[in-house]
């Protein structure tokens, strides 16, 4: 009797211990540390700015969405030109650093007044992965298995093997965000994935989320519809090509699937869905995104 006792004492506790574990990788709210304001851009005041339904320009910041039709599959593509690259930035889901923190991407856009946004890499799905926002060092723990964008205060994108960077000199030389997700796309315009490679090795179509340079000042944010019968989704070798052919220097693939969503002047102007019967935004860690 009191080995059978015992027997249902260890099993409850180890399914409390279970539960918990569940709870607090996937529930539970941690607040570790809040985000600063970004620093007020030195750069010229705009213009009164002219905004059409797919366009805003105030003579410091230009941009110019497009909608693509490619491998069964509609892709939204930000054309954007920044007259300082102060004003390419990101934020953090409640203005916090922590875990299990989120927030949609068009409510951390309304709350940092973006004119675009897209999701950025979700770096509170994973306990790695180096974390610089806004030029503060968050979190430098590696991922061993990941390639890590480094965004320079003077705007230019690097692509570095996290296993073997140390994030406090990165962010010494002047990184001013650091995501970690991947991998890189292309570098210096050449495609540097293959028809093999998938992010988790999930050979398949998704939604795509992705940003790269073309040269000083001029950036694509892209995102791309899937899981839906009007959008099959992309590999990431057909993102790599449709990047490639944009004439991007440099591009790299940020959180996809659920998470991919753009937001443009207050709107959500793709059909963000994790399952393909709901058309509904995911809520993440953090954006990316073009503002004041």
């Amino acid at each position: 009797m009191k080995r059978y006792l015992w027997s249902v004492v260890y099993g409850v506790m180890l399914t409390a211990f279970t539960v918990y574990l569940a709870l607090d990788t996937f529930v539970i709210t941690r607040v570790y540390e809040t985000a600063p304001d970004a620093a007020v851009p030195s750069a010229p005041q705009p213009r009164d700015p002219v905004v059409t339904a797919n366009s805003y320009e105030d003579g410091i910041i230009s941009i110019t969405i497009a909608e693509h039709r490619e491998h069964d599959t509609t892709i939204y593509v930000a054309d954007v030109t920044l007259a300082s690259p102060e004003y390419l930035r990101t934020a953090l889901a409640q203005g916090v650093y922590g875990r299990n923190v989120t927030q949609k991407t068009s409510a951390m856009a309304e709350d940092v007044g973006a004119i675009l946004a897209i999701n950025g890499d979700y770096y509170g799905s994973r306990e790695r992965g180096f974390v610089v926002r806004n030029g503060v060092l968050y979190r430098a723990t590696a991922n061993r298995d990941a390639e890590a964008l480094i965004i320079g205060a003077d705007g230019s994108f690097t692509v570095v093997d996290e296993s073997g960077a140390d994030v406090q000199s990165l962010v010494d030389a002047g990184a001013q965000h650091i995501l970690s997700f991947g991998p890189a796309l292309v570098e210096k315009g050449e495609i540097v994935v293959t028809t093999e490679d998938e992010v988790g090795k999930a050979m398949a179509d998704n939604p795509r989320t992705a940003i790269g340079i073309i040269d000083e000042g001029h950036y694509i944010l892209l995102v791309s519809d899937g899981r839906t019968d009007e959008s099959a989704g992309l590999t990431l070798y057909q993102l790599a090509e449709f990047m490639q052919g944009l004439g991007v220097q440099t591009a790299y693939n940020l959180d996809g699937g659920g998470s991919s969503t753009m937001v443009f002047m207050g709107e959500v102007i793709n059909n963000p869905t994790t399952n393909g019967r709901r058309i509904t935004e995911r809520s993440v860690s953090d954006i990316v995104y073009i503002g004041y």
